[in-house]
């Protein structure tokens, strides 16, 4: 009798009408949301502006599918020279290289500190799911190139990245890069519509409990 192999849950992300019906959900809820969204973002935009004056919006590449380099919308949650005085605080990184990230980080507006703590800086990114170069949920993009990949990593290229993810409602914000790329690569070996859902919920339940920032 002949074995007939099992497809591991991974091969469903390579499903046309999974893809199809994925970016039909992301463009739905985004469109339904995009009226409150702009109001909200108006107001933010202003209080940022009142608080450091500059730009309000944040621009940095990323790491998307398939390594592909995209520009990744943020409000700005720090001052105008952050990128200046990465340096002088780097001995401050509390992760390891080329992962970054310092508690209280002393380059934080005030305003930035309550858009951090509440994720509202990640709003804008709804414009680059609208473009289609991320999705609602996936893995995070990285801010360093693909180049730094250790070659297991690059599972998580094979999905559009996501504003939210697993790893963002484990309740294990502060892992190390290498964590959060298996919590990444469970949920690309599991992904669903009703995982993403899931997700999505968690992630309003963790902006309203405060969790912290992703």
């Amino acid at each position: 009798m002949e074995i007939v192999p099992i497809q591991p849950p991974a091969t469903i992300i390579f499903r046309k009408e999974y893809q199809i019906s994925k970016r039909i959900f992301d463009l739905s809820l985004c469109i339904l949301a995009l009226p409150l969204f702009i109001i909200v973002m108006v107001v933010i935009s202003i209080l940022i502006y009142l608080d450091d004056p500059g730009s309000v919006i944040f621009k940095q590449q990323r790491t998307g599918k398939g390594g592909r380099r995209f520009g990744l919308y943020k409000f700005r949650t720090m001052v105008t020279n952050a990128e200046e005085l990465k340096e002088k605080y780097a001995h401050l990184n509390e992760l390891t290289p080329p992962d970054f990230k310092i508690t209280d980080d002393p380059r934080v507006t005030r305003i930035g500190r309550f858009l951090r703590k509440t994720s509202l800086d990640e709003l804008p990114q709804i414009i680059n799911v609208l473009k289609g170069e991320m999705s609602l949920v996936g893995p995070r993009p990285t801010s360093f190139d693909v180049n730094t990949y250790s070659l297991w990593h690059t599972e998580r290229l094979e999905v559009l990245p996501g504003i939210t993810g697993l790893w963002q409602v484990s309740g294990r914000s502060d892992v190390e890069f290498d964590e959060r790329l298996r919590l990444d690569i469970e949920y690309i070996r599991h992904q669903s519509l009703w995982l993403d859902i899931t997700i999505l919920f968690r992630t309003v339940a963790a902006v309203f409990n405060q969790r912290g920032a992703y």
